[in-house]
């Protein structure tokens, strides 16, 4: 792998994920672990954020404080990316959010785009991509396709597990973008699902299986 993939390797990640790829775990544990690896895999993947000095009066004396200079938006792929807005809203609350709608084509294993809703400003703020599975790569190239069509420059992908041939997609299409990947499994299977996998993330947050 090369710098710009970020594979991680917490134990409270490697942890957390286990019990996602139970087939037993409820809907409950299954978003409550979603919430908790997101946020995890969003502290690594804002650690590069840029600041900016100003004036800060403590209680004892005046200082100079750090802020965030450039701001964040999140954008989740419908529907699974929504299990992962939370997560990041609770390390960065001022995060506008913009929505990309895609679904596979069953038979043809393409993304189709059904929405596309972004923040008029996407292209001043550092973009976090969040989806739970980067598997073929499809459906993270074309929603980073919507978004650099919108002006942004500054674009990271942010997944929850990773499929080899999903990454190598991605960042054949896409090599100035960062993916930050909670950990990376064996292959895609005949029909475009991540093995060993955790099932169809989707289902599995919303309680649709």
């Amino acid at each position: 792998m090369d710098n710009m993939v970020n594979i991680m390797s917490h134990p409270l990640i490697t942890h957390k994920l286990s019990i996602m790829r139970d087939k037993n775990t409820s809907v409950k544990d299954f978003r409550e672990c979603a919430h908790e690896v997101a946020l995890l895999i969003g502290y690594e993947a804002t650690k590069d954020l840029k600041l900016e000095d100003y004036d800060v009066e403590t209680p004892i004396r005046k200082t100079v404080g750090k802020r965030i200079e450039r701001q964040v938006a999140l954008v989740p792929i419908l529907r699974a990316g929504l299990g992962m807005v939370d997560a990041i809203m609770d390390l960065i609350p001022a995060s506008k959010i913009g929505h990309i709608g895609l679904y596979r084509n069953e038979e043809t294993l393409e993304p189709v785009e059904y929405y596309c809703k972004l923040p008029t400003d996407i292209s001043e703020r550092q973009v976090l991509v969040l989806d739970p599975m980067l598997a073929t790569g499809g459906s993270a190239v074309a929603a980073i396709n919507f978004i650099k069509n919108r002006g942004a420059k500054n674009i990271k992908f942010v997944c929850i597990i990773a499929a080899p041939e999903g990454i190598k997609t991605l960042r054949e299409a896409h090599p100035d973008v960062e993916i930050f990947c909670g950990a990376l499994d064996e292959s895609l299977n005949e029909n475009g699902y991540i093995v060993p996998g955790l099932g169809d993330a989707g289902d599995r947050l919303f309680g649709t299986l």
